[in-house]
């Protein structure tokens, strides 16, 4: 049988944000649980539905591929193996809102390891950089593994001992209702060791601050708001633990004579009206460092766009270009003097409506409507 649509499952609509899919899931996990619905096989199938559902659209990654692909971007090992569909990652998923709801739940440390946390680093590049690409050096506070107790938090020398609460379990069960819940061990914070006699250069937390320096790569093309991961290089973990990630948040600077859309940029040029009216040559900036040649025709208005195709931005990891756009505006002249009054006075002299059709037009037809509306 075809699977449904995981919006669907949820009852939400694809432009819901990470709140509403949340207390949809909090609400029909809790509707469906296995426990309130004991031998109720449709049940139990609807609860594991729904927890893959809310599984995949919870990360922003597997949501964004789901969006695209559909069901078919977890398949063949995409994602890991599944969108969700692995009885561990709607257990994990369903952990997660009993954390949050109730304040317990399954802890997943193991053995006093316990992940570093996720950094963020923002970092602003110019549309130069953006397009060349280039790499950068970041300075993260961050912490990194004690090297005197390498990372275990015990004075060197010591281990850590068996927490004799949970029984090195970091967790400890209590019967509510319906539910049998667990919570984290109180006295061992759900990391099922203690340590007597810490370290003393990290006070038993088995990681040190620091400031780390990073060298980041910046593909060409990088657009505004992408996200690069550095997998392992965010904060250390609790005493021995994996490492968390690092991730770097890019955002471009504006630029003063450019405006970009995807690959394609914009660039708005003043012409003089005598180019304007009489055609003739401008010279124009590009990224690659260098000018460029533009005609411009008799009789040019405010407004015309010049397409200049390959000269836009590098597409991401793609040998292509996008194109710019160089739209002209007419400057009127100022500050004239005596002899370029006399000119312009002549000039306009000697105009008439084909020298000026749009005016032209627009004043005679005024003219009409108020002769119409007098009549």
């Amino acid at each position: 049988m075809d699977k449904r649509d995981y919006y669907e499952v949820l009852g939400v609509g694809r432009d819901a944000d990470e709140k509403v899919l949340k207390s949809a899931y909090r609400k029909l996990a809790m509707q469906f649980h296995p426990d309130r619905n004991p031998g109720d096989e449709s049940a139990e199938i609807r609860f594991k539905e729904v927890s893959e559902a809310y599984d995949a659209l919870k990360d922003p990654q597997k949501r964004a591929a789901y969006d695209r692909f559909g069901h078919a971007a977890f398949e063949n090992g995409g994602f890991g193996g599944g969108g969700g569909g692995h009885p561990g990652d709607f257990a994990s998923a369903f952990s997660d809102i009993f954390d949050e709801f109730f304040g317990m739940g399954a802890n997943r440390r193991s053995g006093g390891r316990e992940r570093g946390a996720d950094l963020r680093y923002n970092l602003e590049v110019t549309l130069e950089e953006a397009y060349t690409g280039k790499t950068v050096e970041v300075e993260v506070p961050t912490s990194l593994t004690c090297d005197e107790c390498s990372g275990s938090g015990a004075k060197p020398g010591t281990e850590p001992q068996t927490c004799r609460t949970c029984g090195g379990a970091g967790r400890v069960r209590a019967a509510q209702g319906f539910f049998t819940l667990e919570r984290t061990c109180p006295s061992c914070q759900g990391r099922g060791q203690v340590i007597s006699d810490p370290c003393s250069g990290c006070g038993g937390s088995g990681r040190k601050s620091q400031m780390r320096t990073l060298s980041v790569n910046i593909p060409a093309g990088i657009e505004d708001g992408t996200r690069i991961r550095l997998a392992g290089e965010g904060e250390a973990g609790l005493r021995g633990g994996p490492s968390g990630d690092l991730y770097i948040f890019l955002s471009l600077k504006p630029h003063e004579f450019f405006q970009r859309d995807g690959a394609d940029l914009f660039c708005r040029v003043p012409v003089s009206m005598t180019t304007a009216a009489l055609g003739g040559q401008i010279e124009v900036p590009t990224l690659e460092g260098v000018t460029t040649r533009v005609k411009v025709l008799e009789g040019t208005q405010t407004g015309k766009q010049f397409r200049l195709r390959g000269k836009g931005m590098p597409v991401l990891r793609s040998p292509q270009f996008g194109d710019m756009y160089i739209q002209v505006t007419v400057e009127t002249p100022t500050n004239l003097t005596k002899k370029q009054r006399e000119l312009l006075a002549e000039f306009e002299s000697e105009s008439s409506g084909e020298t000026h059709p749009a005016a032209h037009g627009f004043f005679s037809k005024v003219k009409d409507f108020l002769d119409n509306l007098g009549g």
